[in-house]
């Protein structure tokens, strides 16, 4: 067993949830009265806990406009919005043969709020995946590593032992300021040479690729 502990990114990593993210911030920024935001600058944020990515998709926002978009943005992803958000082909597969080992641990590092991962948790049946999970409300926001410091006491697993797999350079520099391994996987949202720069021990391509690895 290569590591005890894998810490899994959620959005990009795991569900194929980005458009439904881009369409929304999309839709409540045009509601907040802030204008067109591009794609590829939602795209970039994504990862960060809401506050962060408004903050820096909206710079110089003032307190009232920041949150009518907050609030329209959660409207628009819990109720607006009906774009799909599968797991990644081969996920379901791949995190079954985790658990066959039951002496390892899962877990979850997102950029969601609790409220959000433990809603998404409810409707895809997939909260009995994971021994523990941290949102960017408990916690900090990515890349600061609080979260990943917090699974490792919480589930008494060495940092030698644990790994992150994610899509962004957020994910990767969150553990990387720990000093734990990390995964970049190419099918989310960051560039190859973006996640390249954050030095992974193992870069998938695709996700059989990713639970071949993690196997061994």
């Amino acid at each position: 067993m290569r590591y005890r502990l894998v810490i899994f990114d959620w959005d990009g990593t795991l569900m194929d949830s980005v458009a439904r993210i881009v369409a929304c911030m999309q839709a409540a920024a045009l509601e907040a009265g802030w204008g067109h935001l591009e794609e590829a600058a939602v795209r970039d944020i994504i990862g960060l806990g809401l506050p962060e990515a408004i903050d820096r998709l909206c710079p110089g926002i003032d307190a009232e406009r920041f949150e009518l978009l907050r609030r329209r943005y959660a409207y628009h992803f819990v109720e607006g919005s009906r774009a799909p958000m599968p797991f990644f082909s081969g996920v379901e597969a791949g995190i079954a043969t985790l658990r066959e080992h039951d002496e390892r641990r899962l877990a979850v590092a997102t950029g969601k709020s609790r409220r959000g991962l433990d809603r998404i948790f409810r409707e895809s049946g997939s909260g009995g995946w994971f021994h523990a999970s941290r949102t960017a409300d408990e916690t900090r926001s990515k890349p600061h590593p609080q979260m990943l410091e917090e699974l490792l006491i919480e589930l008494d697993v060495p940092i030698e032992e644990a790994v992150m797999v994610g899509d962004t350079e957020y994910d990767l520099e969150m553990a990387r300021a720990l000093g734990m391994d990390r995964v970049a996987v190419t099918w989310g949202v960051h560039a190859p040479e973006r996640l390249a720069a954050c030095r992974p021990v193992y870069t998938a391509g695709a996700v059989e690729e990713l639970f071949d690895w993690l196997n061994r």
